[in-house]
């Protein structure tokens, strides 16, 4: 079974390489997909001479146009289909999730069709995030479950496994949630497919080098977007 890790980047020089490193040290096999949004600061020039010393495994495709974590990863995902993959992951490159946890996410999904690493199935497993983010987050996924009917803890989550057959029938041309509302609306459109969802207990790490991502315009979106798919749902134009 051929595995695929979706890498977005911008700017991230400081982390790329280690992490590139960190998933081809694991014991199991996954190939790496890296999604840079033109980064000025040279992230696409190291994962090219990455690929010198894994040519079979390590790919990058560079996109022109930065307008959202989420156009990135569907970017990653209509190239993982056509490059024929079978379980397809989502994963940040600044080491806020764990490359070690990549085998227990597969494994959960042998056995779904999409395993979440979640921060919030267990208590509140987050380290170095400020008090105030936390809480931001942690409720957001309240407020999410509690609008959708979702049963997933972690709405937000963006460490995720997909099985190939989620993302082929989930209708990728209709998702438009663009940053952490993105991460919502898939698994807002796995659970009204009928496929099967499970979550992985994950430690949540802030991360150390470069800058996040994080902004108002991200949040509102999330918070009015949620709003919409309930919307579109119950008028049967999901």
């Amino acid at each position: 079974m051929k595995k695929l890790v979706i890498i977005p980047t911008y700017n991230e020089k400081e982390n790329i390489a280690n992490i590139i490193s960190a998933v081809f040290a694991l014991e199991d096999t996954f190939h790496i997909l890296v999604v840079d949004d033109s980064s000025p600061d040279g992230t696409g020039d190291i994962v090219r001479n990455l690929q010198q010393e894994f040519p079979h495994t390590l790919h990058l495709s560079v996109r022109k146009v930065k307008d959202g974590l989420g156009k990135a990863y569907i970017h990653g995902f209509r190239w993982a289909l056509q490059n024929e993959y079978d379980y397809i992951f989502e994963m940040d490159a600044d080491f806020s999730h764990n490359p070690e946890d990549l085998p227990k996410l597969f494994n959960a999904c042998l056995n779904a069709d999409m395993a979440v690493g979640s921060r919030y199935s267990k208590g509140v497993n987050v380290v170095n995030w400020p008090m105030g983010r936390v809480l931001l987050s942690y409720f957001a996924s309240k407020y999410v479950r509690f609008i959708l009917g979702l049963s997933v803890h972690d709405t937000t989550a963006g460490f995720v496994c997909f099985s190939r057959r989620v993302l082929e029938e989930i209708g990728l041309d209709n998702v438009r949630l663009k940053g952490y509302g993105f991460q919502i609306e898939m698994k807002f459109r796995t659970f009204k497919k009928g496929f099967k969802i499970v979550e992985v207990p994950i430690i949540f790490t802030n991360r150390e080098l470069g800058e996040s991502k994080m902004n108002g315009g991200i949040i509102h979106e999330a918070v009015f977007g949620v709003l919409n798919l309930k919307w579109k749902s119950l008028i049967g134009k999901l």
